[in-house]
């Protein structure tokens, strides 16, 4: 099930092969300085023409794909390695298996933080209902 909070990108959802950072920047929602934080850091890499970067659909995709891992809680770092498995060349079949495992890791660790949360809601409202009652 995707998250409503991240964009989900149809790669094929345009003829274009490359892209202007004001073009991405829009199209995602975010800040100009988010795409050049994320070529620093190593997981998008844009051509230089002149001074202007020039973004491929490699680089539209792995912003999206960017994008969806941290609005479900993964660190960069854990996506850089996520994003790097497509590169294994096995036409990402490695990339997909190692995200579903992480994911459904996430979802379980999330379910046992939800639980331990709930406890801990249960006990706040408990002590102050005693409190309370003096």
């Amino acid at each position: 099930m995707a998250s409503d909070c991240a964009p989900i990108v149809d790669i094929a959802s345009t003829d274009a092969q490359s892209f202007g950072i004001a073009e991405l920047s829009k199209e995602f929602g975010i800040t100009p300085r988010a795409l050049r934080f994320y070529e620093e850091e190593g997981l998008i890499a844009p051509i230089r023409d002149g001074a202007t970067r020039v973004y491929s659909r490699r680089d539209r995709f792995r912003v999206a794909w960017i994008l969806q891992g941290k609005a479900m809680g993964f660190g960069l770092d854990e996506i850089a390695e996520l994003l790097d498995l497509y590169d294994v060349g096995d036409g990402g079949a490695t990339q997909r298996t190692v995200t579903a495992l992480r994911c459904r890791a996430k979802a379980d660790h999330l379910r046992r933080r939800m639980v331990e949360l709930q406890t801990m809601i249960d006990h706040l409202g408990r002590f102050a209902d005693r409190i309370e009652a003096g």
